[in-house]
């Protein structure tokens, strides 16, 4: 039965959709390593952002790549302000609070965004329009080659930047040791808004290319956020690289089972992030960090 499978254009659909979880898995992985902190509005301060986008493409007609630029500068900039004005203040409680402040910033998104554009469902315009490319048996349509292009280059841009720049290694020592790095000099207050900046522009970059496949309106992240958690989770909370491969893994069972047993799609998915998680606590590629009580 699995044999008839067409599994060459599953995996291509399933890689797409699965680029799309791990930027935003990789934002989510982002904050938490600066910050320590599990942010629960990723997907709607990307949702939000995407709105922003819609706003520049169709009030002001401005060409998508500017739009998109925009957009990413302020979803960093709106990121960096949630973390200078609201979490700052409450880092030094309890653990918990940043945690329900988060799904409390996300209540506010959803009903901010509600208020200023509506409910309804609108298009979002497509970034690229044009006949799909074909590779044998298998089609890969512009708006797919273009989620690939984008998540490559935003890989490698990022890649360079945690490798290379002396603002990305102090990103790193800060993921490692928040203590030795202000020690050493590192402003801890900056990199948490830098980590939150940086994580928010990636949501916004899903938010905008996901939209024109399915549509736009304030619960449009719900699913996808969820998948991204998910994501970001198997792969390893504490591991970057682990966030990219859990996206693209969920992304890839996530076509597979959608394509056999649709109804069951997020059944399966989440079934086998359990066994994973019960394999590998810390998961595919994160640290399980063991409490001595």
């Amino acid at each position: 039965m699995t044999l008839d499978l067409p599994w060459g254009q599953l995996l291509v659909n399933g890689l797409a959709l699965g680029s799309l979880y791990a930027l935003t898995a990789f934002g989510i992985v982002l904050i938490f390593k600066t910050t320590q902190v599990i942010t629960f509005a990723q997907g709607e301060t990307a949702m939000f952002s995407t709105f922003v986008a819609f706003t520049l493409l169709t009030a002001f007609q401005l060409p998508f790549a500017v739009a998109f630029v925009l957009t990413m500068l302020f979803a960093g900039l709106f990121g960096a302000l949630i973390e200078r004005v609201v979490l700052r203040h409450i880092s030094t409680t309890t653990v918990l609070n940043p945690v329900i402040v988060t799904v409390g910033l996300s209540l506010i998104l959803l009903g901010a965004a509600g208020w200023i554009w509506g409910y309804e469902i609108r298009t979002f315009p497509d970034p690229v329009v044009g006949p799909p490319f074909h590779l044998g048996t298998v089609v890969v349509s512009q708006l797919n080659a273009l989620i690939f292009l984008v998540t490559l280059v935003l890989m490698t841009v990022l890649f360079a930047f945690f490798r290379f720049t002396r603002t990305g290694i102090a990103m790193r020592a800060v993921a490692e040791n928040r203590v030795a790095a202000q020690l050493m000099g590192i402003s801890i207050g900056r990199m948490n808004a830098l980590g939150w900046g940086m994580g928010t522009a990636m949501g916004a970059v899903t938010g905008m290319l996901i939209a024109p496949i399915n549509y736009l309106d304030p619960g449009m992240m719900g699913d996808v956020a969820l998948k991204a958690f998910a994501a970001a989770v198997v792969g390893g909370l504490t591991s970057l690289p682990g966030a990219v491969l859990g996206g693209l893994l969920l992304g890839i069972i996530d076509s597979v089972a959608g394509f056999e047993v649709a109804e069951l799609r997020n059944t399966i998915a989440f079934a086998l992030i359990v066994l994973v998680l019960v394999g590998r606590p810390g998961g595919l590629l994160g640290r399980h960090e063991t409490k001595k009580v």
